[in-house]
């Protein structure tokens, strides 16, 4: 997906389901500044077909988000960045987003520096996004 000069990817192989992926990625979009208050998200179905997944997927990762209040749904206006998280919410969801990696890595069979290696090259594309 690409809205707002932001990216979202899924990787169908990996152990973390993909609605969770979508989720986590919009959560961190909002937490850095990237979408912002009163910035729209697309369309389910819009999200659903650019990511190639089931509409209930990414209904799941926007009703998450709204749960943890950064995102607001409306009918017929769509799906909207609410609010950014404070300093102290982005640093735990850091953490969970780490837990969750390092979980994966080990999952994969990842040494310690294989993994920090893998973060590494994913920040750096990232700072190229």
């Amino acid at each position: 997906m690409t809205a707002h000069s932001v990216r979202i990817t899924v990787n169908h192989a990996a152990p973390v389901p993909p609605y969770e992926q979508v989720r986590a990625q919009l959560a961190d979009l909002i937490s850095v500044g990237r979408l912002r208050q009163g910035d729209r998200l697309p369309s389910v179905r819009q999200l659903a077909a650019d990511l190639g997944l089931a509409n209930n997927t990414v209904v799941r990762a926007y009703r998450e988000l709204e749960t943890a209040g950064l995102v607001r749904t409306r009918r017929g206006s769509g799906t909207q960045v609410v609010a950014p998280p404070s300093i102290a919410d982005s640093k735990e969801k850091l953490a969970q987003q780490a837990r969750l990696f390092a979980i994966s890595a080990r999952q994969l069979g990842a040494t310690d520096e294989e993994a920090l290696a893998a973060i590494r090259h994913a920040l750096a594309q990232a700072d190229s996004v």
